[in-house]
């Protein structure tokens, strides 16, 4: 990201992962940057603020929730996604504690995704154009 904010930034180890999302967004016309670790997502989100984030919950090195802690000392009002291939309450419960409200469970419906990004993509324009035009 060089300054100007993507739509979607991509967080997960997986390259396979990221190549799908990444791909399945491009399509729809959105700008998407990815990250393979928490360390590099949050350069890019001090760079330039995406208007969401989709967020590996379980990553080696920095974990998916200490990225968003960190995340969310950057900017507390960041949207965030987790995602998680692991049905673990106690770091759900901590997440939605948080300020978390979507989780997507991998395996994953691609429509569904696409579906609940739009929606929060919507919301999160039109709370920024909100923001602009109060403040």
């Amino acid at each position: 990201m060089t300054g100007e904010a993507c739509d979607i930034l991509i967080v997960d180890d997986q390259p396979g992962v990221r190549r799908l999302l990444f791909e399945a967004f491009i399509d729809q016309g959105l700008r998407v940057e990815t990250a393979s670790s928490g360390a590099e997502a949050i350069r890019k989100t001090i760079a330039a603020t995406p208007l969401l984030i989709l967020l590996d919950i379980k990553m080696p090195g920095m974990s998916g929730l200490e990225t968003l802690e960190e995340l969310q000392r950057i900017n507390p009002e960041i949207q965030v996604v987790m995602m998680t291939a692991y049905g673990e309450l106690d770091i759900l419960v901590e997440t939605r504690s948080r300020g978390v409200q979507h989780y997507i469970n991998k395996p994953f419906d691609l429509d569904e995704v696409r579906y609940l990004v739009k929606g929060l993509l919507m919301v999160e324009k039109d709370r920024r154009k909100r923001a602009r035009e109060t403040g």
